[in-house]
């Protein structure tokens, strides 16, 4: 898997969370009354949590829950000492958490982008 950081502040470039955010929003938050002095917000965020990834779902999994969703693939997803081994084993560098990997690019003359040839 490759990693593709955005720029930091650029909301409209991180859809997925932005989309979440909406979900949250709408179907947690405006049920939640924050002027309850008796408020537990950690057990109704973890009830949320679970309703959201097992009960609720999703019109981009097909109407299948997270949970559903994961199960179906599971068996696709490699465990952890597979992954590890294939990794360490490659020349594969990691790029860190943040822009300087842009100056590292540049350096080693890497083209992010393949273009099509023209004739």
């Amino acid at each position: 898997m490759k990693y593709r950081p955005i720029k930091p502040r650029s909301p409209h470039l991180n859809g997925k969370v932005e989309r979440t955010q909406q979900t949250d929003k709408s179907e947690f938050w405006s049920l939640v009354d924050l002027s309850d002095s008796d408020l537990d917000l950690n057990a109704l965020a973890i009830e949320w949590q679970e309703f959201y990834n097992k009960k609720r779902p999703h019109s981009s999994l097909n109407g299948k829950t997270p949970w559903e969703k994961l199960q179906s693939l599971e068996h696709l997803i490699p465990i952890q000492p597979d992954v590890t081994t294939k990794f360490w084993g490659s020349n594969e560098v990691i790029l860190p958490r943040n822009y300087t990997y842009l100056s590292y690019i540049k350096q080693k003359n890497i083209n992010l982008v393949s273009k099509p040839k023209r004739k």
